[in-house]
């Protein structure tokens, strides 16, 4: 006897991944960024990064041989730093490390990633004891810096990148480490713009794994849930008329939350969000970018490492090389604009001139043209991170997370920049303007 119509109606909403998957036709798209990404990877020129890995693994199709290799120059990678514990270097201890100086914050966030990457590889692999002992360590130093200075070490993306690997590795943290995380975003302190995003995405994900995982006591893992929860509806209300949320950069992570928590399935900010990724494909040209953007086009997020179950992977992904960049005859002129509105400025305009720069130019082209014509008058510093150079400090001001301001990046009049300075290409006659903000 067939099921009764009723129940047939409703069933297909009853199955999540058919509900929090890509729209129809999306496919070929998605699988040319996975085997660009597959590509890329293959360069051994290039530094392995964990989170490179993670997207391979998480993806529909793979390629096992390339994969395997993939995981084994990571490893190479980790030995050296991470390959012994943390016992007999007393009170020093990282600093100690050979190749960890004193002055150099502790690396939370990728060695989160590689974590993570351990877990998601088939079958997983169970990471050295010491792996998980430096990333309990950095994890005490970031809540100590956060209780002494109010901020971590390095960031609260990282802190909570730190919890969540632990988590998916059934590792238990203190009650007080996470609680800081907790207390972070309860009284806004995760960032500014797409940093917030991604900030408060990272600690969703790592709230909804403890709470799941049973990791904390009952009162916590209430509180973590209520914390998720008010994440999610965040993201949702910094939706744009785009569809983008945050910025282009930054979707993919309040997606891997609608993801997570399932939210995918009737919150309409996530259909939209992903048709904003898909029209944009062209922004995530980097190893970074695209790693960042595969999973939750694949419809996965980070916590679906914990549930992986290894079985027969389909052998069908071939890596495709990216193809140059076309050359692009000729120059372009961009007015390049610093403006300081903060009190403690002397002036609004500490900068404004007309930059001549090759037509294929990028705006951190710009910059290093600006500073060439004149070093007394423009210098900047950039930082680099996985998602490419992020700027610093420009004449001599420097944008400091304690001091809750960044450089902001504006098209004229006044529309953010969606991409990085190194993959941004303003056109002929723009006007980019760079403003010291507060958050």
């Amino acid at each position: 006897m067939g099921l009764p119509l009723l129940p047939l109606l409703l069933l297909p909403a009853l199955l999540p991944a058919r509900c929090c998957e890509p729209p129809a036709g999306s496919g070929g798209a998605v699988r040319a960024l996975s085997a660009r990404l597959l590509g890329l990877a293959r360069d051994p020129e290039r530094d392995p990064d964990p989170a490179v890995y993670l997207a391979l693994r998480l993806a529909r199709e793979h390629h096992p041989r390339l994969e395997r290799r993939y995981l084994e120059r990571l490893q190479d990678n980790f030995q050296h730093p991470y390959g012994r514990s943390l016992q007999g270097y007393g009170r020093s201890r990282w600093d100690a490390e050979r190749g960890m100086s004193a002055e150099e914050p502790p690396h939370t966030g990728r060695l989160a990633l590689y974590l993570l990457g351990l877990q998601a590889s088939c079958p997983p692999v169970s990471p050295h004891r010491s792996l998980v002992t430096w990333l309990k360590y950095y994890l005490e130093e970031e809540w100590t810096g956060s209780q002494q200075r109010g901020h971590p070490v390095t960031s609260y993306y990282q802190y909570g990148l730190g919890v969540l690997a632990l988590c998916v590795h059934r590792k238990r943290v203190r009650d007080p480490v996470v609680q800081r995380l907790l207390t972070a975003q309860q009284h806004g302190k995760l960032g500014h713009g797409g940093n917030t995003v991604d900030t408060e995405a990272v600690l969703a994900l790592a709230f909804t794994c403890l709470e799941r995982r049973r990791l904390v006591g009952t009162e916590l893992a209430a509180k973590l849930r209520l914390a998720a929860r008010e994440a999610s509806r965040n993201m949702a209300e910094a939706q744009g008329p785009d569809g983008i949320i945050g910025n282009i950069y930054s979707t993919p992570w309040a997606l891997q939350v609608f993801l997570a928590t399932g939210e995918c399935q009737t919150e309409p900010a996530f259909g939209q969000a992903m048709a904003a990724l898909l029209e944009n494909l062209e922004a995530f040209g980097t190893a970074a970018t695209m790693a960042q953007v595969l999973p939750v086009l694949h419809g996965r997020s980070y916590l679906d490492i914990a549930s992986r179950h290894c079985g027969e992977e389909p052998d069908t992904l071939t890596p495709l090389d990216m193809e140059p960049l076309p050359e692009v005859p000729g120059n372009k002129t961009v007015q390049l604009v610093v403006e300081c509105p903060l009190p403690w400025c002397y002036d609004l305009r500490l900068y404004d001139r007309l930059v001549p720069v090759p037509a294929a130019a990028s705006l951190l082209d710009v910059l290093q043209a600006a500073a060439a014509l004149d070093p007394r008058e423009f210098r900047f510093q950039t930082q680099d991170t996985p998602q490419g150079p992020f700027l610093t400090q420009v004449l001599g001001l420097e944008a400091r997370q304690e001091k809750r301001n960044y450089w902001q990046i504006l098209s004229a009049p006044s529309s953010p920049l969606q991409m990085g300075i190194a993959e941004y290409r303003p056109p002929d006659g723009a006007t980019v303007i760079l403003r010291l903000s507060e958050w």
